[in-house]
């Protein structure tokens, strides 16, 4: 017999409203036996009670208990399995950072398994959902907030791409962002630039550091800015098209224009030629992120070029940094810095 406060299935309520999932202490908790004792009926392993496992199996079934990947043994002596989310394949950008995760985990003899979470909230939880039962550590894009992460990775690794360090509780890479625009919105005065406007891919209530960097970089060479000279857009060609429209509408006047990234920079060259704008002499536009499509167009694409593989190759490393029991890595070696690459369209 359970005693009364044993029947009582144990909260796994969150603040939002939603149900964490249940962990192997809850099973133990309500059984009324050790995380031993419910990892050895959940595994099958003789060494138990008949009656005990098969409570122990009722518990786990009421709470849908769903042991990981790790502590069903599933995984043999140093093989690695590592997750990696990604928000939009269809981007050329993701799939480079991709490979620089692939090449550094195939070097150690890793497998990853990746998720396409089409930047989608509700994708990325359920990405976490799976890959803490098939992965031994988690690297991806993530839009959701440190808390909601914690609730569904079942205590897996975590290592967050494009944030900062101290923007997050959990292992990360980030993007020097200010350093990259420092660079750019230099060469843009220096040429002779002062009405500079932006093409951002982040909503317009909700600025992100590209298009806090920029801001930051055109107040400080004493610019005119306001809300008139950003304009938000889809990251990609068409994004950038729709967006210039909407830009040179608003500020004709505008000699450069910045582009969230190279496919929002692309765009606008389509549409700033259809506007009549010849491309530098008229109108000179940058791009970031550093993709080959950028040297295919004509002109080439002035581009805050970014090593997109060592990003991925970054996260692998703390990845193995977080298996060892050592620190993740922080400061300055847990960021990519953008290099201005100058090119025919700036």
């Amino acid at each position: 017999m359970w005693a009364d406060d044993q029947q009582r299935e144990p909260r796994t309520d969150v603040p939002d409203g939603s149900r964490r999932r249940a962990t192997i202490h809850d099973v133990a908790r309500l059984a009324g036996v050790s995380r031993q004792t419910v990892s050895r009926a959940v595994n099958d392993k003789g060494e138990i009670d008949p009656v005990t496992k098969e409570r122990v199996l009722e518990v786990a079934r009421l709470l849908d208990y769903r042991p990981s990947r790790f502590a069903r043994g599933l995984v043999r002596k140093g093989t690695v399995t590592a997750g990696l989310v990604i928000p939009d394949l269809m981007n050329p950008f993701f799939p480079e950072v991709a490979a620089g995760v692939l090449e550094a985990a195939e070097q150690r003899g890793w497998q990853v398994v990746v998720w396409d979470s089409r930047t989608d909230g509700v994708r990325e939880r359920e990405a976490l959902d799976a890959l803490s039962h098939q992965a031994d550590a988690v690297v991806g894009y993530f839009k959701n907030q440190d808390e909601i992460l914690a609730r569904h990775l079942g205590g897996v690794p975590l290592v967050l791409l494009e944030r900062g360090p101290q923007q997050t509780r959990f292992a990360a890479v980030g993007i020097d962002v200010a350093a990259g625009l420092e660079q750019g919105i230099a060469h843009l005065v220096r040429v002779g630039h002062r009405r500079i406007g932006m093409l951002d891919g982040d909503r317009i209530d909700a600025p992100g550091p590209r298009r806090e960097a920029f801001l930051a970089e055109i107040r400080r060479h004493g610019l005119p800015v306001d809300d008139g000279w950003v304009v938000t857009c889809e990251h990609s060609v068409a994004g950038g098209e729709a967006g210039m429209e909407q830009l040179l509408d608003a500020r004709p006047e505008m000699t450069a224009v910045f582009g969230f990234n190279d496919l929002i920079a692309v765009g606008a060259m389509r549409a700033a030629r259809r506007r009549g704008r010849r491309i530098p002499d008229d109108l000179a536009v940058m791009g970031f992120d550093g993709l080959s499509l950028g040297e295919l167009v004509e002109p080439a694409l002035t581009t805050l070029h970014l090593d997109k593989r060592q990003l991925g190759r970054l996260a692998v490393e703390q990845v193995a940094r977080l298996r060892a029991g050592e620190e993740p890595l922080d400061g300055a070696d847990a960021w990519v810095i953008p290099e201005l690459v100058v090119r025919g369209s700036a």
